[in-house]
Order: C-alpha cells, then sequence, then structure tokens
C-alpha cells in the first residue's frame, strides 16, 4: 500500500511541477523540499541503478536496501532538521581516447538516492524551458538522437559553414555562483538551493588519499550533476544562441548540444566567423573556456561536397557522398577512433576472462556487446563500419578463445555453430531519419 501511495504522490507532483511549468515560464517554484519525503524516496529507490559502485562507505545498493526504511528515515529526520551533511564523494578514473582519464565522482547511495529525487523535481521544471536542439539528459532524447538530428538538418538544411566546438574541462570548471543565480530563476526555496549547495561543496576523496574540498565544478557521475550541467548550460550557451545569435544572423543558423558537446551551422561564412570569435567571450562570462585543440570552424555544404570537411560528433563521423540518382547526401559512419577503441576493449576483455568464464558465460557477455554497439552505430549509411566491426569482433573472439588451453579447441566451422547456438547477433540498421 505505502508503494502505490509514494507512486501516486511522487508523479502526481512531479505532474502537476510540469504543467505549470509549462503554462507560466516566469513561475517560481517554492515548497520543493518538502517532496523529499520518506513516501518519495521510497518510490525513488528502486529506480537507481543497482550495480552501480560503492561510495567511501563500501554500501552497495543491496545493503542500502536491506534496511532501507530506516536509512530513508534517517536522513529525512536529518533534512527536517537541517542537519543534513553530504558524504565525501569518491573520486575514480576512467581512461580516455587521447591517453588522458576522465576523473568520475560516487557519492554514498543515501546521497544518490536524495540526488536522483532532486533530479526528478528539476528536470520536470526545466523541461518546459529547454529547446529542441538540446538532447542531453533529456527523456526521449539521447546521443543517437541528437547525431540524427544533426545530420538530417545538415541534409535539408542551406547550411554551409560548422562550427565544430568544444568546452574545456566543462565539469571541473561550472561556476557555483552562477549556477544558483540560474537555479533562483525557476526556484524559490532557499532550503532545496542550500541542499544542492552542499552537493556541489562535498569533500572530494581522491585515489592518492587526499581530501579536495571543490570551488567550482560538479562530479561526472552525480546523479544530479546531468540536470545541473544541463541547467548551466540552457542559460549560458542555448538562451543566447537562440535569442541572440540567431537574430542578428541574415541567413539560416541552428546548433545541436548534447551536454558539452555541441555542433553550430551556419548559411553565411561572416556570420559563422563572428559567432566563432564572440563564443569564446560568450563562455568566459561564464566561466568557461572553449578548447582551442578540439573546435575548428570549417566548410561543409551540398554544394561543394568535394570541398567539404570530414568531422566527428558524438562518435559518428558526418561526410559527403552522393545517393544512387546522384544528389548530394549527408553520411554517418562510425568515427574511427571510436571503431579503433571498441576493438581494443573487447581484445583486453577477452583476454582478460578468457580463463575466468566458462563458455555459455564468455558467448552471453559478447552477445551483449555486440548488440549494444550495434543499437547505437546502426544507423542508416553505416552497413560497412558495422560490419567491419562484426567480422574483426568476431577474429578476435575466434584467436584467444580458441588460446585457453595449449591445444586448440575448434575451427572455424564449430565455431560458426556456437555463434548461431548462442545467437550471436549481426549487423542490422535500426535508426533512420
Amino acid at each position: 500500500m505505502q508503494i502505490r501511495q509514494a507512486d501516486k504522490h511522487m508523479q502526481t507532483s512531479l505532474w502537476g511541477i510540469a504543467k505549470r511549468s509549462q503554462q507560466d515560464g516566469r513561475h517560481r517554484f517554492g515548497n520543493m523540499y518538502s517532496l523529499l519525503n520518506e513516501r518519495n524516496l521510497h518510490w525513488c529507490l528502486p529506480q537507481l541503478n543497482k550495480r552501480a559502485s560503492s561510495g567511501i562507505d563500501k554500501e552497495s545498493w543491496q545493503d542500502f536496501h536491506k534496511d532501507a526504511s530506516s536509512n530513508i528515515i534517517k536522513m529525512v529526520d536529518a533534512l527536517k532538521r537541517g542537519v543534513y551533511k553530504a558524504r565525501l564523494i569518491l573520486r575514480r578514473y576512467i581512461p580516455k581516447e587521447n591517453g588522458r582519464r576522465r576523473p568520475l565522482g560516487i557519492p554514498v547511495v543515501g546521497d544518490k538516492l536524495l540526488q536522483y529525487a532532486a533530479g526528478l523535481i528539476l528536470s520536470a521544471i526545466y523541461e518546459a524551458d529547454f529547446l529542441p536542439f538540446s538532447h542531453g539528459y533529456r527523456r526521449g532524447k539521447g546521443p543517437q538522437r541528437a547525431a540524427l538530428a544533426l545530420s538530417q538538418s545538415i541534409h535539408r538544411g542551406r547550411y554551409r559553414w560548422v562550427v565544430d566546438a568544444d568546452i574545456k574541462g566543462f565539469f571541473d570548471n561550472l561556476d557555483h555562483d552562477w549556477l544558483i543565480k540560474m537555479l533562483e530563476q525557476r526556484v524559490n526555496d532557499r532550503r532545496f538551493l542550500g541542499l544542492i549547495q552542499k552537493w556541489l561543496k562535498a569533500g572530494i576523496l581522491d585515489k592518492d588519499g587526499k581530501i579536495i574540498f571543490p570551488a567550482t565544478g560538479t562530479p561526472q557521475g552525480g546523479v544530479v550533476s546531468s540536470v545541473l550541467a544541463n541547467i548551466y548550460l540552457h542559460y549560458a550557451l542555448d538562451l543566447w544562441f537562440e535569442r541572440v545569435v540567431k537574430k542578428w544572423c541574415k541567413g539560416d543558423a541552428m546548433m545541436i548540444r548534447y551536454a558539452d558537446d555541441f555542433v553550430c551551422c551556419f548559411q553565411y561564412y561572416g556570420e559563422a566567423k563572428a559567432f566563432y570569435r564572440t563564443l569564446a567571450k560568450r563562455l568566459g562570462k561564464f566561466n568557461l573556456e572553449l578548447s582551442k585543440e578540439k573546435s575548428r570552424m570549417f566548410r561543409f555544404t551540398r554544394f561543394e561536397t568535394e570541398k567539404s570537411n570530414v568531422f566527428s560528433f558524438l562518435g559518428f563521423e558526418y561526410y559527403w557522398s552522393r545517393s544512387r540518382k546522384g544528389k548530394p547526401l549527408v553520411m554517418m559512419r562510425t568515427s574511427t577512433k571510436k571503431f579503433q577503441a571498441a576493438l581494443a576493449a573487447l581484445r583486453s576483455w577477452i583476454k582478460a576472462e578468457r580463463s575466468k568464464l566458462g563458455t555459455r558465460e564468455l558467448f552471453v557477455k559478447l552477445k551483449q556487446k555486440l548488440q549494444g554497439h550495434f543499437n547505437y552505430y546502426g544507423v542508416c549509411n553505416n552497413s560497412k563500419r558495422l560490419w567491419s566491426f562484426y567480422r574483426e569482433a568476431i577474429r578476435i573472439m575466434y584467436k584467444w578463445f580458441n588460446r585457453r588451453s595449449q591445444r586448440r579447441s575448434f575451427n572455424w566451422t564449430v565455431f560458426n555453430e556456437m555463434l548461431k547456438y548462442y545467437s550471436i547477433p549481426r549487423p542490422q540498421i535500426i535508426a533512420y531519419w
């Protein structure tokens, strides 16, 4: 009974917030803090990632869930009495394609739960404000849709010039004071804003044992960080492009953004150049820096396909080709870096796990990895790269699976039968314009 009541309470509240936000774009929402109650947190708990890494207390989701009622009661009581403190965030690093490492912040389960509930509330408020070309961390959108939207817009538009921009260390340099000012445009609840500030200022336990108290930024991996990042760029970048840049452009102009990755297209060279020059100054106003190494302006147009560049966005390469009827067509394919990185990761996995896992487990894992790759990169006109990935992945699997012992286990005929038996997927186009 409690679950049904919580379900009704939380969903009804979010629906009411979203409706009011749509009706009044200037309304400032109060009493958000009271929504972080026991019933709503019980409803949010099953929606957390149950396999996520544990925080500094080494408590998993399963451990927290065993005594969920007591844990949630203690958290809500601390919130009511104003003594809640955000726990230290555990920092871990994952390798990037350029050899560097991306820092991730892992909160404890209790903080994840509160952040998830707060993120739902903020999303309900701001979903009506976010512009259509913003695809990051929004329900019903995603990186693949953003990539397809860019391809479709360029193909149908009159654009000739592209600005491919990247913000340097966005999640590390997000300004806390600016973020609170932005949130105050729609949130009129000091306790709720104070809670967000506690998460922003929470100490970070680094791998070397040092505790860092950040003056800027929001940890990548934090449950609420994605929503806060989207809100920040909505005010710092999206509204400026929609209300200022597009107004002084005489030609067509458009932007597609996913998180801190965005591409802008212009019809005229002068307007693209002016935007590129102004962009760094605009970002600097909000203490953000344009990455000079990863940002550039170049020609990309159906009217001069031979002179157009090739560029990458969200794991895809964009280039001009010709349709069967000889008409110019924007093509998408898996970017070379992502293609090579995916094969390298697969090779490392099979070499490390071939002696630890049984045959069934290995093939089930292989099936999951291939299906995930095809689900994302299975877009129209990418068949060649998909099949190249499939053939190379199967070759890698065959090579290292045969090395589990000193004797060769099987030949290609037997291996192909195993692929059929375990229903290993083949490349398939699943996403079209």
